[in-house]
Order: C-alpha cells, then structure tokens, then sequence
C-alpha cells in the first residue's frame, strides 16, 4: 500500500481532524526511528498512518481497540509485521511486542500526545518553540497530560533507546510536519 492510498483509508475511517493530526504525528515520528533504525521507512510510516484506524468505531469498546484496524488490515493484505505492530500498540491486550517497529508504535503513541500537550501549554503554543528539555520537563510532571501514560512511554528503552533521544527525535519530526498538525 502507498501512502496516498493509507491516507484515503485513515480519512476513511477517521472523521475527527485531531485524531487524524494524531495519526499524522505517529506517522512522522515512525518514520523518524525507522531512519535512526536503518528500517524501511515506508512500512513504518503505515504503521504510524493507519494505528488507529478503527479508534472511532470502538470508541465504545476500547478492548476493541486495535484488533478490529488490526484485522482490517490483515484482510487487506498489510504486511503481518505491521498489522502485528497496530494489534499489539493497545497495551490493554498486553500482547507481546516482538518487533522493532511494534516496541516503537508502542512507545510513540503516547509520546506524541504529551508533545502537543507540551506545545498548548507553552506561551508560543508552537512545536517550533518546544526543545527536548521543555517536553523531558512535561514528562516529569505527572499531573500534566495524564493520558499520555509515562510508563508506556519510558518503554522506548526496550527499543534501547533512552528516554531524552526519544523525545528529541519524536519532537524533530513533528516539528518537520507542524503545519500539517496546525501547532
């Protein structure tokens, strides 16, 4: 699948403009780790597109969450390392994570939220005014953007990344689309 064709589909499925600025986000930044990772790009980024593809239809259902997309996707012909990767992103299922592109779909999830919560919160309300530190500080602060799950987030390290690389290669990419993102 090209990602013309991915970005159809998400549209598709997904009415709400921020969980499509969401979508947009993790794909940026799954791009990003598959650059530091020296993986296929592309795959990566329909991970990143197309995670939360059935997010809307299980709103009401979230143990629903990911195996519905996570099927859809298989029965389209997806690559089984990218619908294993989007089935096992809910950690509500607590699937093991076996791949490299899984751990980081994991991990990127929640991250991207705490970086546009970090950048509403700042007085420039912009990605481009955020630094690792500022959003490293976010992070800190428990009670700040308590849907963005710290300790999925810390689980970069299973990717044997550390917490701050993370963050500052998660924030680059963002930065890179802030006008997609409207931030």
């Amino acid at each position: 699948m090209q990602r013309n064709e991915a970005l159809e589909l998400m549209e598709e499925n997904i009415k709400q403009k921020n969980l499509r600025k969401h979508c947009l986000a993790v794909e940026a930044v799954m791009a990003k780790l598959a650059n530091y990772f020296d993986k296929d790009e592309q795959k990566w980024r329909l991970a990143g597109l197309l995670h939360d593809i059935d997010y809307e239809e299980t709103s009401d259902e979230p143990e629903k969450h990911s195996q519905i997309g996570a099927d859809m996707l298989a029965e389209m012909g997806i690559e089984p390392k990218i619908v294993d990767a989007v089935r096992a992103h809910n950690g509500m299922h607590e699937l093991p994570r076996e791949t490299l592109m899984a751990k980081a779909l994991y991990a990127s999830d929640p991250l991207t939220g705490l970086i546009v919560a970090s950048a509403l919160i700042h007085p420039e309300k912009k990605l481009n005014a955020l630094d690792t530190e500022f959003v490293l500080n976010r992070y800190g602060d428990s009670s700040f953007a308590k849907g963005a799950d710290r300790d999925v987030i810390a689980s970069c390290k299973e990717m044997d990344l550390e917490l701050k690389e993370f963050i500052k290669l998660s924030l680059t990419s963002m930065q890179n689309i802030s006008d997609e993102l409207g931030l």
